[in-house]
């Protein structure tokens, strides 16, 4: 059963040269690709170079898209992924915030301020924990948990079976509440 491809009539009107389609993809995909390739990289200076990369081949490709193969935004999602792979691959180092950097300069006295700094910081510690992960189980776990993609979309992306996706969602999740345990002892 194919479903319909809601880009379909822009992906046709960017392969006739319309510049307001470009635009219209651009806006309908942007802000979801800048989130998976801001969480893989952890920059967003990185991660807007990776979406512009993106929308190049989006360029590239619209005059020869084979309507009914995958639905664009897939196909989108599944660039976006290989050249965050990639990215990580060639880099030496990745950036990561230092963890005071989002702290406050002072002490917060207001009600509930202690119970926001530790939320906060429980998230930090988390991007850090979902940081440490493998590159295929950070992406599935941000294509799932954080772009809330369905896991038959998040797997054709990933080029992998939904099964495979499964279980690097597994992996991921034992190694994510390892690494939160041990961090909750270490901080005791």
């Amino acid at each position: 059963m194919t479903h319909h491809d809601p880009d379909i009539d822009d992906i046709r009107r960017l392969a006739r040269g319309e510049p307001a389609a470009c635009a219209r993809l651009m806006a309908s995909h942007g802000d979801r690709l800048m989130a998976v390739a801001w969480r893989m990289t952890g920059s967003r200076e990185v991660a807007e170079d990776i979406v512009q990369e993106a929308f190049i081949r989006m360029l590239d490709q619209a005059a020869t898209w084979e309507e009914g193969k995958a639905r664009f935004s897939t196909w989108l999602h599944r660039v976006t992924v290989n050249l965050c792979y990639d990215r990580l691959r060639k880099a030496s180092t990745r950036y990561e915030a230092a963890a005071g950097d989002d702290l406050p300069d002072r002490a917060d006295d207001t009600p509930g301020a202690e119970a926001a700094l530790a939320e906060t910081q429980r998230g930090m510690a988390l991007g850090a924990a979902l940081d440490r992960l493998p590159a295929r189980q950070k992406m599935a776990m941000v294509l799932v948990h954080y772009e809330d993609m369905a896991q038959r979309d998040a797997a054709a992306a990933m080029e992998i079976s939904v099964d495979a996706l499964e279980s690097l969602l597994s992996r991921a999740r034992r190694a994510l509440r390892q690494d939160m345990a041990l961090g909750a002892v270490l901080a005791d």
